[in-house]
Order: structure tokens, then C-alpha cells, then sequence
């Protein structure tokens, strides 16, 4: 019998209500902090225009952080009222804010940082913004204009009201309807058969539901509805409905189910999508496979630590030819460890065997002034875990990345915010009770042939309000190397508190010269990674400060709308990367991700998330998983063992990718490579399928190339001329191009 795989879902459920009035237009804004702002009778005529679902740095206010003022004037009609089922609450839907927000209606206080009892500098900013109040409610003008007035706090990187649904509505029964298809995954037996259960839920005590639920799968390039279904539910919120469907696809691509539930009484419609999850990496061979990247930097004298990423049936046994004096392996393990006393670039040959065959790669070890010359390949804890990262979670997370991805090339663990409690009476930095031995927890990270990061900020407190680095820099990067950190992720945070206002360039790069001196102090490889969100354009000068990588936007979530306006965006940053020195789109939203205790798996749909890999691996990012590494499934490790895409990522060139088209929805981007060919990506930006001829000489391919599909790793066969290109919405083609022979 044929073992059934179980793929989570991994597109975003949500009960959906057609909003009654649409305010995603006419905002006015203002930077500034006044309480008159919020009064339905000041004159806002010479505020300026600004477009919701997009942060304010992108519409003419960069590096702007602090306070700052929406104002939109909406007629509310009674309409909307006499025409609801329930006749309960009206809702105004904000999206997300960031970072913490205020809402007056009318003048009157609403509500404050999605209904949390905090202050608005401690903001959620990936909190979706929803108030409510009664349909009686004297902030109500009905039939007249009404004045929405939300107050912005802005601590660093991307702010204001930056992505989400903007509308008003009285809420309605398909506001307490939930079509859960969270909790099951995608359930893949013989003959292509697909089957999942679904859950439909009352979210109140006080109504359930009757109706028709439907299922449809449709192939999102074709059109064409593979499986229709309707059934007939009965539920409430102690009595949900469940169901499991069965189908039958007969290719491996995408797919995309639909489920909506008409309600019987009120006759309203609650629908959510998602996408059917399709592995295209083939499985690794039992002959040995090398996957390590062909370079390796170095620092004279510091400790050196490296394992030998290779695949293949088991036991393998490893040899290295031509390593300095200084350097050892373990035959056994792969792991290579010891110091390289003097400069120098050392030509190496690893070899891997097994019963079956061996396999040699050739492999140059730098010994100079950089360290990471391909981008950092690894994990960071802040996208799953948050604020409530441990120890525990952390070498969980290393037992899995060595199980999992360590043969793939997959390297450093990164404790992000969290782990900081005080400073001793000597000024030196303690972990808190969730990390109780810090040089135990390296130690053992170590012991896996990984890597080990930590986090802090150049301001007094971090961004999760624990101790930062300000005035202890030294003594900072000498517990690092103490305890054997390998990478530091240093974020702006607090140290806006500090810098004036409207920082000059030479106040950006102030901190981060401090602590790169601090590092430098200490004989340890410290990769130094710096988190300040682009501003002050840090791709032109963050090699300056001697990073080895630096965050050119605000912090991703889990969504199109903020994967696509980060990566699509990273051209104009693009031209300043070099071996050592690589732009930060920030970390991978693939997986069960949640930042804190309750995770969920991505919003992002089974396309979205090849694109993300397929992109950042052009792009030369460093690629930090986000999710739990404890909950891997095997859809998001076909993502991350693709060793074809990653050797695309770690090229030793690190050619910074171009935009070389981009014309009716559709980007292709290239990148040059050490071997001489050319990595191509093809992206549909579009919600529905684009067919497109794409043209070799305008995206400056020559007239004839032998094609490589890299996620199939399969050969497409020689092309004159043009490509044509049939991607389904937000998807990817990601080819290697080469001249034939």
C-alpha cells in the first residue's frame, strides 16, 4: 500500500462579508502628532493624498518614523442597516497597521491597537484592524458624512495603514460563519487521489447554521472544474460540521479548491480558497551528490567549522584532498574543523562515497578578510516563534535543520528577540530563564556541524523591549565569541531614540561602525547582519560598515500583497551585492509560521511560495527559514532541498539579478553564473493565468538556448528565438539557460 502523505493547508481561510461601503479611497495624511487631528471639523483640504495598503516610505515619506495622521470623510447610509439580516454592529475594517494605531469616528475615541489594552507605541503591526460598535451608537452620523480619523505610531522600517480590506459593514451572518480548513491537511494517495476533511463552525453561542456548502477544484491555467460537489450542514459552535471530499488529479500541478457556503435564511454567501499543494523536486539519488557551494571565506586564526553537505544512501564516508595545515576531518561526520593560520586561497577536493559510488567536488577555502561569500542559509526563530523563542525550540530546530536540510547546505540556527534578561553588576549581558546555559546551547549546535546566531540592537532596548547593546558594545561581541556565536542579526529598534530625527548618512552608519569595531576585537567569524529597513539606502554602504548582509525593507508577513512589493521591488538594491555582501528581502514565509506560541501554516498559496524561493534565490538573499523547523511537511521541504534552485542562490559570482522584463503583469528576471549560464525567472504578478512569447532578445538571451527546467530539474530541449510562457496566477517558471553545443 502506497504510504499516504499529509499536506497542510497553505492558503489562507477566512469568512468573507462583501464590505457595504468601500474606503480604500480619498485618504488624506499628515506627519505630526496633534489632537485636533481627530475632529470631524478641522480642515484637512491641505493634507496630502495618500493611497491605503501601502506603507507612507513608498509614497514620498522615506525613513519617516513617529507619529502621523490618516483622515477619510465617508457618508454612511441608513441603507446598509435596513438591509442586514442580523441588524447588530457596524464594523470598519482598517487592514494592518504599522506599527500601533488610535481610531476615532466622528471625533469620539473607537478603538486602540485592534482592541489590545496597550500602548500605541507597542503596536501589533500584523494584526488585522477591525472595529465594531452598535448600530446605535451616537458616533454614528447615518446619512451624513462621517470622519475616520486613525493615528499612526511608526518605531522603524515600513509604516502606516500598509495592507489589508478597507471598508464599512454591518456585520452580518456570515460574520460568525468559519470554514475551517486549518486544521487537516491534504491527505495524497495511489492513483492520483486527493482527499481533505473541512470544518464549518459557528464562531457565537447564540446563532447555528443551515445550508448548502459547495467544493470546487478548478485548474487555475485551464479554467476547466475538475470536482463539484454540494452537500447539505447543520452547525453550531459546540456542534461543528465536518466533512472529508475525495478527488481524483489527474497531473501534478496547481490546483485550486474553492468552498462556499450559502446560508439557508438570509441567502448571504461566505467563500475561501485554497491552493492544492504539488511537489516538483524529485527525490534525492542514492548515488552520493555534493551540494556545497564551490567557495568558503575565512578569517585567519579564528575556529573554523564546516560540514560537508552531501545526499546519497547511507553510511557515506568523506575525504578532503589539499585542506591547510591547521584543518581537520571527520571521516565520518564530513565535518571539517581546527584554524588557517596565514592568507591564502586553498584549492580542496571533497569526495563522498558510498556503496553504491562517490562523487568530488572542487572547493576553494579563502583565507582573508570576508567571511560568508554566499548568502547565509539557515533559520531565524522570529517568524514562528516570536517572543517566546527557547532553548528548548532551538534545539529542536537544530535536530531537524541536521536531520532535514544539513545535507542540502542549510547551516546557521538564529535566535532572534527573546533570550536577553539583564546585565550583571559588570555590565555583561545574562540570558533569561528560557536560555539557562547559552555556551551548552552552541555547544551543541556545534556538535551538528551547524551554526549558531543571536540577535540585539544598537539602541538601548531591542524591538521586543529587552536589553540592547548601546554603550556595551564591546562587552557584547566578547560574550558572543565566548559562548562561539557565528551571526548577529543587529536591528535599529530602540537606537531611533538616540539618532536624531531625520538621521544624516554618516548617524545610519554610526552604530553599525561601533559594533563591526567591537566584533573585530575578538578572533571569531561573526557573520554581521544588519536590520534597519533600508533606510539611508544601507545597500550603497552597509559593505562599508562591514556587513555581510542588511534588511532592505520593512519585516515581511505572510501574504502576496507583502512578499510581492518586497521582492519585485529589490532591483534598485540589486547592483550593490558582492561575495560577502548581500541585500536582506527579510526571511521566508513558507511553513508553519506565527510569531509567537500559535502558529498557522502560510497564507501564501502552493504558487506564491515557489515564487518566494524562486526569487530570493535569484536575488542572492540569504535564505532564513521562518517556520517551525520542528513541523516541516514534505510540500516545504520539496521547497528547500531543491538543490538545483539553492546552487542558484550560493553561485560563487553572486551576480546581482536584473529585471530585464516587465510588461502586462509579468516579470523575468536573470542572473549570471559561474558556469556560464543564465538562471532565468518568468513571474506572473497577476491574479488570473498569463500566456505569454517571451522574446530571447529581450530579456538578452541569444537566438538559439538549450533550456533546463531547475524546480523539475528536466531538461526542456533546444529553443530558438522565444520561450512561451503559460504561468497560473502568481506562479513561476524558473529555467537555466545555456548555449548548445
Amino acid at each position: 500500500m502506497q504510504k499516504l502523505i499529509a499536506l497542510p493547508f497553505l492558503f489562507f481561510f477566512a469568512s468573507l462579508t462583501a464590505q457595504d461601503i468601500k474606503i480604500d479611497k480619498g485618504w488624506k495624511f499628515k506627519t505630526g502628532d496633534q489632537p485636533d487631528w481627530a475632529s470631524p471639523v478641522l480642515n484637512d483640504s491641505g493634507w496630502q493624498a495618500i493611497e491605503v495598503g501601502k506603507p507612507w516610505e513608498v509614497q514620498g515619506y522615506p525613513d519617516y518614523n513617529g507619529f502621523a495622521w490618516y483622515r477619510v470623510h465617508v457618508m454612511i447610509p441608513s441603507s446598509i442597516r435596513e438591509k442586514s439580516y442580523l441588524k447588530e454592529k457596524l464594523k470598519i475594517d482598517l487592514g494592518k497597521i504599522d506599527d500601533g494605531d488610535e481610531v476615532y469616528l466622528n471625533g469620539i475615541f473607537l478603538g486602540r491597537n485592534a482592541g489590545r489594552n496597550m500602548d500605541i507605541k507597542q503596536g501589533p503591526y500584523d494584526a488585522l484592524r477591525s472595529y465594531t460598535l452598535s448600530l446605535n451608537d451616537r458616533r454614528i452620523f447615518w446619512n451624513k458624512e462621517n470622519l475616520i480619523a486613525v493615528r499612526v505610531y511608526d518605531h522603524g522600517g515600513d509604516g502606516g495603514m500598509y495592507e489589508g480590506n478597507y471598508g464599512i459593514s454591518v456585520m452580518d451572518v456570515t460574520d460568525y460563519v468559519v470554514i475551517n480548513t486549518n486544521d487537516n491537511g491534504f491527505q495524497f494517495g495511489a492513483d492520483k487521489k486527493v482527499s481533505k476533511k473541512i470544518m464549518l463552525q459557528s464562531t457565537s453561542e447564540q446563532y447555528d447554521f443551515t445550508g448548502k456548502l459547495r467544493i470546487i477544484i478548478t485548474d487555475p491555467v485551464s479554467g476547466a472544474q475538475v470536482f463539484k460537489q454540494t452537500i447539505g450542514t447543520d452547525f453550531a459552535k459546540t456542534r461543528p460540521f465536518e466533512y472529508t471530499y475525495k478527488a481524483v488529479l489527474s497531473e501534478n500541478k496547481s490546483y485550486e479548491v474553492t468552498y462556499s457556503f450559502i446560508e439557508d435564511r438570509s441567502k448571504k454567501e461566505i467563500i475561501a480558497k485554497e491552493g492544492i499543494p504539488y511537489i516538483l523536486t524529485p527525490a534525492a539519488k542514492a548515488a552520493p551528490k555534493i551540494n556545497a557551494a564551490s567557495i568558503f571565506g575565512v578569517q585567519p586564526g579564528s575556529p573554523f567549522l564546516y560540514k560537508i553537505p552531501a545526499t546519497g544512501q547511507n553510511p557515506l564516508s568523506y575525504e578532503a584532498t589539499g585542506l591547510p595545515a591547521g584543518l581537520q576531518l571527520n571521516k565520518q561526520t564530513g565535518i571539517i574543523t581546527g584554524s588557517i593560520a596565514t592568507k591564502g586561497n586553498f584549492k580542496v577536493k571533497l569526495t563522498v562515497k558510498n556503496k553504491i559510488s562517490a562523487a568530488s567536488k572542487n572547493f576553494s577555502i579563502i583565507c582573508g578578510d570576508n567571511v560568508r561569500l554566499t548568502p547565509a542559509l539557515g533559520w531565524n526563530s522570529w517568524n514562528c516563534w516570536g517572543l517566546t523563542v527557547s532553548d528548548e525550540k532551538v534545539k529542536a530546530s537544530a535536530k531537524a535543520m541536521y536531520d532535514k536540510l544539513a545535507t542540502h547546505g542549510w547551516t546557521y540556527i538564529n535566535i532572534d528577540d527573546g533570550w536577553e534578561d539583564k546585565r550583571n553588576d559588570q555590565g555583561e549581558i545574562i540570558p533569561n530563564k528560557k536560555f539557562p546555559d547559552m555556551k551548552g546551547l552552541c555547544d551543541y549546535v556545534h556538535s551538528l556541524g551547524l551554526k549558531i546566531g543571536i540577535y540585539s540592537s544598537p539602541g538601548t532596548l531591542t524591538c521586543g523591549g529587552y536589553a540592547g547593546s548601546y554603550q556595551h558594545e564591546d562587552q557584547d561581541a566578547k560574550t558572543y565569541a565566548q559562548w562561539g556565536i557565528d551571526y548577529l542579526k543587529y536591528d535599529w529598534c530602540s537606537y531611533g531614540q538616540i539618532a536624531p530625527a531625520q538621521p544624516s548618512l554618516d548617524e545610519y552608519k554610526k552604530p553599525y561602525f561601533v559594533m563591526q569595531e567591537a566584533l573585530k576585537k575578538n578572533q571569531r567569524d561573526i557573520v554581521y547582519s544588519l536590520c534597519q529597513y533600508g533606510m539611508g539606502d544601507v545597500w550603497k554602504w552597509g559593505a562599508e560598515v562591514g556587513a555581510n548582509s542588511w534588511r532592505t525593507t520593512g519585516d515581511i508577513t505572510d501574504t502576496w500583497s507583502s512578499l510581492s512589493s518586497i521582492g519585485f521591488s529589490q532591483d534598485k538594491s540589486a547592483p550593490y551585492i558582492a561575495p560577502g555582501h548581500f541585500n536582506d528581502p527579510d526571511m521566508l514565509i513558507v511553513g508553519k509560521v506565527g510569531w509567537g506560541p500559535s502558529l498557522h501554516n502560510t497564507r501564501l498559496s502552493p504558487d506564491e511560495q515557489y515564487t518566494h524561493i524562486s526569487l530570493w534565490a535569484l536575488l542572492s538573499a540569504p535564505l532564513l527559514i521562518g517556520c517551525d523547523m520542528s513541523q516541516l511537511d514534505d510540500f516545504t521541504l520539496n521547497l528547500l532541498t531543491n538543490d538545483e534552485v539553492l546552487a542558484i542562490n550560493q553561485d560563487a559570482l553572486a551576480k546581482p539579478a536584473k529585471k530585464v522584463f516587465d510588461k502586462n503583469h509579468l516579470q523575468v528576471w536573470t542572473k549570471e553564473l559561474e558556469d556560464g549560464t543564465t538562471a532565468i525567472g518568468i513571474f506572473n504578478q497577476d491574479d488570473k493565468t498569463n500566456k505569454q512569447n517571451i522574446d530571447f532578445t529581450s530579456i538578452k538571451l541569444s537566438p538559439k538556448v538549450k533550456l533546463r527546467d531547475i524546480w523539475r530539474q528536466k531538461e526542456l530541449g533546444i529553443f530558438s528565438n522565444s520561450y512561451a510562457a503559460l504561468l497560473p496566477s502568481h506562479g513561476v517558471i524558473l529555467l537555466k539557460a545555456r548555449t548548445p553545443n
